[in-house]
């Protein structure tokens, strides 16, 4: 009677630790997927980094000619000043003395260089 119980119980067990195990055993080897790049082209078609031709914008106004000459006249005063702060660092001793005018010219240059930068982004 002793070794009906036994081979009951090696039997119970047997089987509880089979179902316990049969999920995991009977799972399919999962193998790690890897990440898109976010960089990566929408279209397969196209090398990466590229997503085809460019889409023309049809939202963007038309560019003013008016804005053209203004940017052209800037660019002009822009020359200018540029030149007349070469001509004045060739004809000044920058070792010995560095005028103020440099510096008030060279901050003038800047502000109109930022200003057509400014004019066309838009």
């Amino acid at each position: 009677m002793l070794e009906s119980r036994r081979s009951l119980l090696k039997t119970v067990a047997g089987t509880a630790g089979a179902v316990a195990t049969a999920p995991w055993m009977l799972a399919a080897p999962q193998t790690p997927q890897p990440m898109s790049s976010p960089n990566a082209p929408t279209n397969q078609n196209f090398p990466g980094g590229l997503n085809g031709p460019p889409v023309s914008n049809t939202d963007k106004p038309a560019s003013n000619p008016m804005n053209r000459e203004q940017i052209a006249a800037m660019v002009q005063q822009l020359y200018k000043l540029a030149s007349e702060l070469k001509d004045e660092a060739e004809h000044t001793n920058l070792a010995a003395v560095f005028p103020v005018t440099f510096v008030k010219k060279a901050q003038q240059i800047e502000k109109l260089a930022k200003q057509i930068k400014d004019r066309t982004k838009g």
